[in-house]
């Protein structure tokens, strides 16, 4: 089992963003386990409040980290098992990478 990634790999490039999410709009996928493709990288910036990040996989160490605004983003790395928690009111979106081409 190892570690969480804590960077991105220098290869990848930002393709998507999603809106702006809420403790109300949070959609419930993102509340239970689940994972990015292969390939595919995540980055969770939170503008407000916060958020707890849990990295849910039996492939790397657990982690529950708490997300907020000046602290360095949560980092998704692809195919790893992970979800959120709004903790009280929280304003956050999801930026996705992949390889450059």
């Amino acid at each position: 089992m190892q570690a969480p990634a804590t960077s991105l790999p220098g290869s990848v490039v930002s393709y998507r963003r999603t809106p702006e999410f809420s403790e109300a709009t949070v959609p419930a996928g993102l509340k239970r386990a689940h994972s990015t493709k292969e390939g595919v990288w995540g980055l969770i910036h939170v503008l407000d409040g916060r958020l707890r990040y849990r990295i849910l996989d039996e492939r790397r160490e657990p982690a529950e980290l708490m997300l907020m605004p000046g602290l360095p983003p949560g980092i998704v790395e692809p195919t790893i098992l992970h979800e959120v928690e709004p903790v009280g009111p929280v304003r956050f979106q999801v930026e996705f990478f992949r390889a450059g081409g």
